[in-house]
């Protein structure tokens, strides 16, 4: 096989249409979420709030809300934007590998700024840095499932997704339990990032389209963020039921370190232990139902009726979570939660590529629709302390039910989907 000076395999571009993955493409796919969302994920739940801890102790709760939602912005606009520039990228190595190879060097350099630079304006400059970057590679790394694997196999694809992305909590939870130094602990996630992505990056046979991109201009750019429902209501209604599941499911992650010693009256030893094992519960089960789903999904030829499924197990849970009396039911309530989560992740994606507007340039739109996964994260927060105040404080029962309203709703808004099954 001929080489490029780069050491990068020469491959020929794939078909607009595979007829199926290449060999070790989904595994590797998995393998490369795993390596992105463990860099990611594990700052946001672990390390960041205590690097800013470290850095602005008399008011960390402010700073650490300030880093997150400066980082939240640079997420939501760079993701879309990445999947525009993506599907017009015309390199010798693909239009994919770029921003795989780009956005992890600067990831790299944003949790190295986190890690060893102590200052505020240093930690929201680094975190924005990240958001921006791995943004970036989750924008080319979810448009390789349309390049590369034919509608028929998307659901072990997205299966593949959505484990790699529950499991990276365990594993970075698993790193941090292991590595006492908090700057290892920001940093050594990372080297996972660089070995995955690297190596999902080097076997990827990319795509090089012939035609060259319309000349580009602002307008293009601004409608990286919007698209047209009126023309396309399938993706519309996709969009928006995976914006009300996410909205719920979000819910319990975020509130669950105050939950707990509310509903147990526990000491904070005792809080930390039960909530890193009522996490470790639920996202284990988002990850084994993640990878059976998907395939079972493939199997079967059908989208919706999981995503249904998905959606209305994710709102029982929440609805047990909002009536949990006792530490075994709250772990319960987490577990179908988990369950729940794990489905709708498995065969979300693959249902979303099958409804794309232009599926010769899905990047763009696959932004679009993690707008849909990020927004949730950033609202959840604004409104749920109006929520707890309503009735005297503390009101965690109506918040989780309104939670499962979401997800319910969600779940149901799927039958308006008419080109998937």
């Amino acid at each position: 096989m001929r080489r490029t000076t780069a050491g990068v395999p020469d491959r020929p571009p794939l078909s607009k249409n595979p007829q199926a993955a290449p060999p070790g493409y989904v595994p590797l796919l998995g393998a490369a979420t795993l390596g992105l969302y463990t860099a990611l994920m594990t700052p946001v739940v672990l390390t960041l709030a205590l690097r800013v801890a470290e850095v602005a102790p008399d008011n960390k709760e402010a700073v650490l809300g300030l880093v997150l939602g400066v980082g939240a912005v640079f997420a939501l606009v760079a993701n879309p934007a990445a999947g525009r520039l993506s599907d017009r990228t015309r390199s010798r190595y693909g239009r994919r590998r770029p921003w795989l190879v780009g956005g992890v060097a600067g990831g790299v350099l944003g949790l190295a700024v986190i890690a060893l630079v102590p200052s505020v304006p240093a930690l929201v400059l680094g975190w924005s840095l990240v958001q921006t970057s791995f943004n970036a590679v989750y924008a080319a790394l979810l448009a390789t499932i349309p390049d590369q694997v034919p509608p028929d196999g998307r659901g072990r694809a997205s299966g593949a997704v959505g484990a790699g992305v529950t499991a990276a909590v365990l594993v970075g939870a698993g790193i941090v339990a292991l590595v006492p130094d908090l700057r290892a602990q920001l940093l050594l996630p990372v080297v996972l990032t660089v070995v995955l992505v690297g190596w999902f990056a080097r076997s990827l046979r990319d795509q090089r389209p012939a035609d060259a991109p319309q000349p580009f201009s602002v307008r293009e750019f601004l409608t990286s963020f919007v698209f047209d429902p009126r023309r396309h209501p399938d993706f519309g209604w996709a969009w928006l039921t995976k914006f009300l599941v996410v909205f719920g499911a979000v819910a319990p992650m975020t509130y669950l370190v105050y939950y707990v010693p509310f509903l147990l009256d526990s000491t904070p030893a005792r809080t930390a232990g039960t909530v890193a094992g009522l996490v470790a519960l639920n996202f284990a089960l988002q990850a084994l139902t993640a990878f059976a789903g998907g395939w079972i999904s493939d199997r079967t030829g059908r989208r919706k009726p999981f995503v249904i499924a998905s959606g209305l197990v994710v709102a029982t849970g929440l609805a047990m979570l909002a009536a949990a009396p006792d530490l075994t039911w709250l772990a319960v309530a987490l577990a179908v939660t988990g369950i729940g989560g794990g489905l709708f992740y498995a065969v979300d994606l693959a249902l979303i590529t099958e409804v794309l507007p232009d599926p010769d340039n899905p990047a763009k739109d696959l932004g679009v629709v993690n707008i849909a996964n990020a927004l949730p994260q950033s609202l959840m927060p604004m409104i749920a302390p109006a929520v707890l105040l309503t009735g005297g404080g503390d009101n965690y029962t109506l918040l989780f039910a309104l939670a499962a309203a979401s997800a319910a709703l969600g779940s149901l808004l799927v039958t308006r989907i008419r080109s998937a099954r």
